[in-house]
């Protein structure tokens, strides 16, 4: 009995764990996406500064010093931007150099930004037919396997059946 629930658990965690390289490869073209636009809009500001002689921190001066509200928000918007673009560039390259074992480990940072949850929002399962998924297949069930083989054997621990030696 205590085989077969490991065994339930093995394969269940591997199928969990095998898609995690189909996550982070989805996360990873949403992860690009955002960068590519963000880089479109950065890109536009700057020639739209430079064309007026200034550069970006100065022309984001300027729209801050403005008395206008709206430029003065506009200002503030386009520095959350500019900082948003630096942070999800670096974690993309962060990633596209990162390994399997690197991405996985760093699945929780994944999870807790905003793209990550769209992703998981989204996503789509796939069977893993490349080494990485095998892998990730693989230790899933050995784990998986492990973790309840283990777990159960520990709480069948007061059922069973004390073994007492003749005392002669």
């Amino acid at each position: 009995m205590r085989r077969i629930v490991a065994g339930i658990g093995g394969i269940s965690l591997a199928v969990v764990l095998s898609q995690f390289p189909e996550y982070a490869q989805q996360y990873t073209q949403r992860l690009g996406g955002a960068v590519d636009e963000l880089r479109v809009i950065t890109a536009d500001f700057d020639r739209a500064a430079a064309a007026s002689g200034l550069d970006r921190n100065t022309a984001l001066a300027r729209y801050n010093a403005s008395n206008d509200e709206f430029l003065a928000g506009r200002g503030t918007s386009m520095t959350a931007t500019f900082a948003r673009y630096e942070l999800l560039s670096t974690t993309l390259a962060t990633i596209e150099g990162a390994g399997p074992v690197e991405r996985l480990q760093s699945m929780p940072a994944y999870l807790d930004t905003d793209i990550g949850r769209r992703t998981l929002e989204n996503y789509r399962p796939a069977v893993p037919v490349t080494m990485e998924g095998i892998l990730y297949a693989g230790g899933g069930f050995i784990l998986g396997y492990l973790v309840l083989s283990g777990l159960l054997r520990f709480v069948s621990l007061p059922f069973k059946r004390k073994r007492y030696a003749a005392y002669r």
